[in-house]
């Protein structure tokens, strides 16, 4: 009998290899050989493919030899969407299908028993993978066409079962089956939850002129930013209208983001790809497989990956867990989360936007400033909420901003400047559109996803600016750290201004350092705003 030679899928987070299944069916010891590096889950597909093909009444070669490669060998394969293309290689290589006629398609989709399918994780960035490998036609689970049909100029044929597969392959009627059971119904519900957000705008925010131009500051150069202050101040107010004022997704992100969700299981496909920045708010007690990404067997997105390219608002940042605040160093300093285990490597985006809230003590009642400190906090708890603030994490976070309650006047007063979020949001996108042609023949996007060194040879402040700042680390006011993302909120600063050019000065630097040390804004900076609005 001929080999017969079908393609799949294996992925790596988000990143997919084409994996060739080859299939034997000769005399010999009757059994059946999986080999190429399989998990078990893929070693278990001998027993569903074997009863998928029985009792789909196909031919099975119970009486020979049947041995399937997948490769290349040395790459380690997991999951149960390899079923379909392993079945369907058992077939051609026992003569049920034309070998020739499986060549050129790529198979995707889990078997049940009886011969139906179930659709899979991650189908986008398998069809992705296999458009780069020039596979242009592929075959998947029903309710996951308009997923693969996401990747322009690829050929989709959508099936419920074995016999369906078998059919479209040698051109016979479809036989009947029922509708696939989408699997990825239940983590939909469970991660989109509310979207609330999405129809709040900064035209309902009273007052708070420095925390609002520090929020667009945030939106137009992607930094992350924490919000201090006691409750009821409007900090969570302000995090969730962030994602108002971002502009729509390009072309690179939206493919990226849609990607990511389709491997978490949480992408709707009927909404088509992703064009607006994700939202996400968890809660505290939040585990770190569920923000960084993890979980037995094959590698799910947390949080920080599914909110690439849009906001993740952490309230009660220090209430969070120490393992889940350690593990956010990397993907705060890289854009990037790496997820080690036993015999996997998996490397997932994550260029959020990290905003996070604290209260000035676990009460949230601590305001001695105002001579009203009913704070009932001990100080040894006290201390221990406010060290959660400090240390390598805060080190990473670019913008500080303290939210004080708006006075009993500013509640009132029907004429204070207000701007909307599409206002806002048009000096964002102006803004970006000048990063984007700075960093043109970069693979970056934004100013907070510029190295020091790049911006230190390639992009630097102007000379006394530069002075000023090194005077700041030299004194230790700054770190090395903090002064690389001082430089690059300077850059930001500089694209929010429609009439600068050339490289930041004196000005954007001072209110650079203000933004990153939490001091006020100068009067002149944020009436300069109130008389543009």
């Amino acid at each position: 009998m001929p080999v017969a030679t079908t393609r799949t899928v294996s992925l790596d987070g988000a990143v997919g290899h084409v994996v060739t299944v080859q299939a034997d069916v000769s005399a010999g010891m009757v059994r059946t050989d999986l080999v190429g590096r399989v998990d078990q889950s893929l070693n278990e597909a001998r027993d569903r493919v074997r009863m998928a093909i029985t009792n789909s009444d196909l031919p099975w070669p119970s009486t020979k030899r049947i041995t399937v490669l997948l490769s290349p060998a040395d790459l380690r394969k997991r999951g149960t969407h390899h079923d379909l293309g392993i079945a369907l290689a058992v077939l051609g290589a026992e003569g049920a299908v034309d070998p020739l006629m499986l060549r050129h398609c790529l198979y995707v989709g889990e078997l049940m028993l009886d011969g139906s399918l179930r659709s899979v994780r991650g189908v986008l960035p398998m069809v992705l993978a296999a458009r780069d490998r020039g596979i242009t036609t592929v075959m998947v689970p029903e309710p996951q066409v308009a997923e693969a049909s996401m990747v322009p100029g690829t050929t989709v044929f959508g099936i419920r079962s074995l016999a369906q597969a078998v059919a479209v392959t040698t051109g016979d009627p479809l036989p009947d089956a029922p509708p696939v059971v989408d699997s990825g119904a239940a983590s939909l519900l469970q991660w989109r939850g509310s979207t609330r957000h999405e129809e709040l705008d900064l035209d309902d925010v009273l007052g708070m002129t420095d925390a609002r131009l520090a929020l667009e500051v945030s939106a137009a150069g992607g930094h992350h930013l924490l919000l201090s202050g006691p409750k009821g101040a409007g900090k969570t107010t302000l995090a969730e209208r962030l994602p108002s004022i971002l502009p729509d997704l390009s072309g690179e992100e939206s493919l990226e983001l849609t990607a990511i969700h389709s491997l978490a299981g949480i992408l709707d496909p009927g909404a088509g790809m992703l064009v607006r920045p994700p939202y996400s708010a968890p809660h505290h007690d939040a585990s770190k497989v569920s923000i960084v990404g993890g979980g037995s067997g094959q590698v799910r997105p947390g949080e920080l990956s599914r909110t690439h390219s849009g906001v993740l608002f952490l309230d009660e940042f220090p209430l969070f867990r120490n393992d889940v605040v350690e593990a956010m160093r990397e993907p705060l300093e890289n854009g990037e989360i790496t997820v080690a285990r036993a015999e996997e490597l998996v490397t997932l985006p994550a260029r959020t936007i990290l905003v996070v809230a604290a209260n000035p003590c676990p009460c949230g009642e601590h305001r001695p400033d105002v001579g009203k400190d009913t704070c009932r906090c001990k100080p040894v708890a006290l201390r221990e909420y406010r060290s959660r603030l400090t240390g390598p994490v805060a080190d990473r976070i670019d913008i500080t901003r303290h939210v004080q309650p708006l006075s009993p006047h500013q509640r009132v007063d029907r004429f204070a400047a207000r701007e909307d979020s599409a206002t806002v949001r048009a000096r964002v996108e102006a803004a970006r559109a000048r990063q984007a042609e700075r960093y043109a023949d970069t693979g970056w996007r934004l100013n907070a996803h510029a190295t020091g060194v790049a911006l230190r040879d390639r992009w630097p402040l102007t000379a006394s600016a530069a002075r000023t700042l090194d005077e700041h680390v030299v004194k230790g006011a700054l770190t090395n750290r903090g002064a690389v993302r001082v430089h690059r909120l300077a850059w930001t600063v500089h694209d929010l201004d429609p009439s600068s050019s050339g490289a930041p000065g004196p000005a954007a630097l001072d209110v650079a350092l203000r933004l990153r040390q939490g001091r006020p804004l100068l009067d002149s900076t944020v009436r300069g705003r109130e008389c543009s609005a």
